[in-house]
Order: C-alpha cells, then sequence, then structure tokens
C-alpha cells in the first residue's frame, strides 16, 4: 500500500501544473513525448543489466503503450476541454474499470470488491457533484478513455508480475513499459505535432519534473504497488487521487473548492478503503485447512 500512497502523493501536483502551466500554451503531443522519453532515459542504466525472459519485456512494451501512450494522449487532450477540477471528477469511475477488467479477466464476479470500488466512486462524487456545463461531453469521454487505459495497464501489468517468474529485478525490466509508451507517443508527435514548445524555464521545468518523477517514479511505484495489494483496495486507491488533487490545487493556486465536500468525500473513500482492507480482504483470503 506504500507504494501506492507515495505515487498519489507525487501525483497530486501533476493536475494542477498541466492545467496551469501547460494545456493550451505548450504543445499536448510535445508535453507527452518529453515526459516518456525522459522517464524512459531514467529507467535505461537499470535495462542494461536486466536478464528478464523476452515474454515478460514483450508484454511489458505492450502495457506501457495501453497505460502510458494511449492513456497520455486522451489525458492531455482532456486539459484543453475541461477545467482541473473537473478532470478530476471524471476520473471517478476509473475503479469500477478496474474491477469490471479484472472481473472478466478472471471469467468471476467479485460482488463485495465491486462494492468496495464503488463506495470510493459515491466518495468522489461528494467532492465534486454540482452543475457542469453543456459543453463538457467530448472532454468527457476523453477522460473515460485515460481511465480505461490507465485501468487496464494497472490489470494487467499485475497479473503479469504476478504469473511469471523475475529474473531480475522489476526495475531493470520495468524501462520496457516506457519504451511501449515510446512506440505510441513519438510516432504521434512527428505527425500531428504542432511547434508550441515551452517558453518558460517555469515550463521547461515542469516538463522535467514531470517526466522524471511523475512519469518515472510514480508510474514504478504506482505499477508496483498494484501486485501487492488486492484489486479493492486497487480499485479504492484510483480514487485517492481526487481529494488529494483538488486540496492541492485549492492550498497552491487558490481554486475554489468546498471544504465541507472535499473533507466529506474524502472520509468516504477512506472509509472504502478501510472497509476492503478490515472486511473484504479478509472474507476474500481462503480458509486455513
Amino acid at each position: 500500500m506504500g507504494y501506492l500512497i507515495a505515487a498519489t502523493a507525487i501525483w497530486a501536483f501533476s493536475f494542477s501544473l498541466i492545467g496551469v502551466y501547460l494545456a493550451g500554451q505548450v504543445d499536448t503531443y510535445f508535453s507527452v513525448m518529453i515526459r516518456i522519453v525522459l522517464a524512459c532515459l531514467l529507467f535505461v542504466p537499470f535495462m542494461l543489466r536486466d536478464r528478464s525472459a523476452w515474454n515478460i519485456r514483450l508484454s511489458l512494451l505492450g502495457i506501457g503503450a495501453i497505460q502510458l501512450g494511449l492513456m497520455y494522449l486522451f489525458y492531455y487532450q482532456s486539459f484543453l476541454l475541461l477545467t482541473v477540477p473537473e478532470v478530476l471528477l471524471f476520473t471517478i469511475l476509473t475503479p469500477i474499470y478496474v474491477t469490471l477488467i479484472e472481473n472478466g479477466l478472471n471469467r468471476r464476479f467479485s460482488a463485495w470488491f465491486l462494492l468496495s470500488a464503488a463506495l470510493s466512486v459515491v466518495g468522489a462524487g461528494i467532492i465534486r457533484f454540482g452543475e457542469l456545463e453543456s459543453s463538457f461531453w467530448q472532454g468527457f469521454l476523453m477522460v473515460q478513455g485515460t481511465n480505461i487505459c490507465f485501468a487496464t495497464g494497472q490489470i494487467l501489468y499485475r497479473r503479469t508480475i504476478l504469473k511469471s517468474k523475475q529474473n531480475s529485478p522489476e526495475y531493470s525490466t520495468f524501462g520496457y513499459f516506457y519504451v511501449g509508451a515510446a512506440i505510441i507517443v513519438v510516432p504521434v508527435w512527428l505527425f500531428f505535432g504542432q511547434p508550441n514548445y515551452p517558453t518558460t524555464l517555469i515550463q521547461w521545468g515542469i516538463l522535467l519534473w514531470l517526466g522524471i518523477v511523475a512519469s518515472g517514479l510514480g508510474y514504478y511505484l504506482w505499477n508496483k504497488g498494484t501486485s501487492r495489494v488486492n484489486i479493492g483496495a486497487l480499485a479504492v486507491m484510483n480514487n485517492m487521487l481526487i481529494p488529494c488533487g483538488l486540496l492541492v490545487n485549492l492550498l497552491i493556486w487558490n481554486r475554489e473548492t468546498d471544504l465541507t465536500r472535499l473533507t466529506l468525500g474524502g472520509l468516504v473513500i477512506v472509509g472504502s478503503l478501510i472497509f476492503n482492507e478490515r472486511f473484504i480482504k479478509t472474507r476474500s483470503q481462503p480458509r486455513s485447512q
């Protein structure tokens, strides 16, 4: 759980940094490409010592292409259509996608894990429930594309790690995750990118932070954590980004946020995590012989 919490703390700043300093100012495809290339370079020294099987490397290439490559293309476009709080709001369905994809791949239905995910959605909805402009539908669909890619990648990575026998440390193999993402975003940038590059040191600094820390370190910590918790806890943690992201947006950029809703919704999400850990996780464990 500690890996997921650490990644959440890192990512809480990403929403506002993108929405305030990059969206509409720096070319979307360039921002995505730079983030992934920087993250990839961070892991190159470890990849040189990798001794894992080729099937694991190929799996990570595909997972990275989905969870990071395709996801970022949807994610950055959504900031051109929505405000930061709205992007956060529309991520509330990610826990449901996580639970449904896992159940679908296992060909079973776990109502208890779906319940914990639904509780976290309720908490997130409490935080950001309100009137929305009529032009938000395209942005909504973009965020749902983001959610589905992110949820799919998490589940596939979790299954890959749990079923494989690693011959190398996890960090030495993880670079292939970023290579897979780069295979998607570099050609997209070359064909569709616009010459709208960063013009200030702040924008370049933010891209460096987003690439090395948020993407490089953040996704490694998050995916490492996915294989160490049950599906209910993973689904709930996907929604912890909402109160954390809104809190950062409020404290640093002074955007209007209803503190009562933030507190109440955050308590519901934390409660769903405790419910999962204390009750659902216990019930899902096999009884001793």
